[in-house]
Formats: structure tokens, C-alpha cells, sequence
């Protein structure tokens, strides 16, 4: 009997030993499997900007000086519409109207998850659904949306929860410095961002947003195509998983952060799902110790979450002629 358990105990002790290896050699598969899928979503990106001449805007958004005729567009779908035809989802594509407010369209429309839309150490095997709930204005009143951006009155009053697939990847929207003050000129209007998938303000025709007034090209991307973000894993905090405002459905264009994050100083990496003082703006993953980005020119790299947020900053716009020299 004392043999017996004192093998029992050997094995207890060689199990706990392997575990964690177990478990690292697990998240390395995911990490690398996550790595693939952004390489993905850059190439189609990348598909887009060679279709288009522009890489795809995050969502429209006019800016509250533009004369009446050019306000229009607002909660169309964001970006990640715009490539599913190059991520091989043609026909899901096709039943999108990008000129349509994202929660017109049917609930078996807006609520399919690509798989490539999922970080594998995130949402493994599952298709997440998030709940946003809409409530529009009166005439003459207005508010704010919690990221911040203001809401424009609207000629109803709307009550309704709407669901949504989500995503784990948000385009790069830039840095802070345009400022969020409330003038015309902050960072989340259209043509603001310093980033490269950003708010753009739309042309307009009979009331619809016929295409993108503003568009980023390669040759915007001043400080060089592999000093730049393209877009990265978006920060959600474990305990906030299919919540808004963190976890928004990822077409929503009137929510910001549904599909962009921002970097920088003020905006840190996210240090793991559990940091409590990283933003809604913020770029995480749940990787142990940094997160996965893929830069203009279709690279792709892990970044440390320690990461100095002036280097951040520096990587997130695209023209601050600040060129940051990237080590293997």
C-alpha cells in the first residue's frame, strides 16, 4: 500500500511538472495560428487598397461644421465589410448594402463571424455575438457616445438592442494627438485620424454615402510602410467578453472602438486581459506579454507590452516623420 502511494504520488508530481509545458506549447500553437489570421486580414487588406487605390476606411463620419448635404452615412459598416470580399466571403459580402446603417441588415447577416475575425487564444472555437443597445434623439438634442464621440440629432426617438458578430482585430486609427475636445478637428471625425483605417467623411448623394471623401494610400504613409501600424489585436478585458462598450459588434460604424484602436503616450498596451488600467481604445491581446500587429507593408510582429507608448505613438502615425528602426 505504501508503494502504491508513493507511485501515486510520483505521477501527481511528474503531471504538475508537464503541465505547464503542456500548456505553453499550447498557446504557442494559438499565438502562431492568431499570427497566420492577421497576416490574413493584411493581405486582404492589402487586396483592397490594390481593387481601390485607398486602403478600406474604418467607418463615415462627418465632421459637425460640414454643410447639411454632406452629412450623411453615419452607422454604415465598418471596414471589416469591405474586405470580407478578399477574405474569401464573397457571397456574405454581397448581402451587405454599405450605403445602410449596419443594424438594418438581417440578423443571419450581421452576426456571422469569419474565423479569421478570432484571436484563437480569445474566442477558440466559438462564435461570438455582442449586443449593442441603440437609442437615438429627438430633434434638437444630442449626447455622447461613452467613447466620447458625439452623437448628432437625429429625427426619431429609438429604442432597441441590437446583436452583432464580433472581432479581435481593430484597425490602426493613429494617436491623440488631433485631440478629443469636441472641435471639428478631433481624431475620431472624418479625415482626422493619423493612422492609416480611418473615420473618413463621406460623398454624399440624395442623402446616402455613395464613397469615401478622404482616403489613405500608400503614399500617405509617410514614415515608411514598415514603420507603420495597418491595424492590431484589439484590448478586451476578460470580465467584459461580449459587453459594450469594450466588446461592440465589430460592424457597427457609430461605435468607434467596435473597429479601431488607437496608440501611444496616454494609450499603452494592454498588459494582459486583466489589466484594469488600459482603455477601451486600447490596443491587448491575451498572449502572454505583448500583442500582434501587422504593419502597411503586410509584415507581421509581436510587440511587447512593455513597449515605450512614444514608440507606440511613432508606429501609429502614419506622418509624424518620426521612423522607427525595427529590430528582428
Amino acid at each position: 500500500m505504501i508503494e502504491l502511494l508513493v507511485v501515486i504520488g510520483i505521477i501527481g508530481l511528474l503531471i504538475a511538472m508537464l503541465l505547464p509545458a503542456v500548456q505553453a506549447a499550447r498557446e504557442a500553437s494559438r499565438r502562431t495560428d492568431c499570427s497566420n489570421r492577421v497576416r490574413q486580414l493584411a493581405l486582404a487588406t492589402h487586396m483592397h487598397h490594390n481593387a481601390f487605390r485607398y486602403f478600406p476606411p474604418a467607418r463615415y463620419e462627418s465632421r459637425p461644421d460640414a454643410a447639411p448635404y454632406d452629412q450623411c452615412g453615419l452607422e454604415t459598416p465598418t471596414w471589416l465589410v469591405r474586405v470580407m470580399p478578399f477574405l474569401e466571403q464573397v457571397s456574405l459580402a454581397e448581402k451587405w448594402d454599405l450605403s445602410k446603417p449596419w443594424h438594418e441588415h438581417s440578423e443571419k447577416v450581421r452576426t456571422v463571424v469569419p474565423d479569421v475575425f478570432l484571436c484563437p487564444s480569445r474566442r477558440s472555437g466559438t462564435s461570438p455575438i455582442g449586443i449593442r443597445d441603440l437609442r437615438t434623439t429627438v430633434d434638437g438634442e444630442g449626447g455622447r457616445l461613452p467613447c466620447g464621440c458625439p452623437i448628432p440629432p437625429r429625427p426619431r426617438t429609438v429604442s432597441m438592442s441590437v446583436t452583432g458578430a464580433l472581432c479581435d482585430y481593430a484597425g490602426n486609427h493613429g494617436d491623440l494627438t488631433p485631440g478629443a475636445t469636441g472641435d471639428p478637428t478631433d481624431f475620431y471625425f472624418g479625415g482626422n485620424g493619423t493612422g492609416v483605417i480611418i473615420s473618413v467623411r463621406p460623398n454624399c448623394k440624395n442623402g446616402e454615402a455613395i464613397s469615401p471623401a478622404d482616403r489613405i494610400r500608400m503614399a500617405s504613409v509617410s514614415d515608411g510602410t514598415s514603420s507603420t501600424f495597418l491595424f492590431g489585436e484589439k484590448f478586451v478585458p476578460s470580465k467584459k467578453l461580449e459587453q459594450f462598450p469594450f466588446d461592440s459588434p465589430a460592424y457597427d460604424g457609430d461605435h468607434l472602438p467596435a473597429s479601431c484602436r488607437l496608440a501611444g503616450p496616454g494609450l499603452r498596451l494592454a498588459n494582459g486581459p486583466r489589466d484594469v488600467l488600459a482603455d477601451m481604445f486600447s490596443f491587448g491581446s491575451w498572449h502572454p506579454g505583448g500583442t500582434h500587429f501587422a504593419l502597411v507593408d503586410g509584415s507581421v510582429r509581436f510587440y511587447s507590452s512593455q513597449t515605450d507608448t512614444k514608440v507606440l505613438g511613432s508606429l501609429a502615425n502614419r506622418r509624424d516623420a518620426r521612423v522607427v528602426e525595427l529590430t528582428p
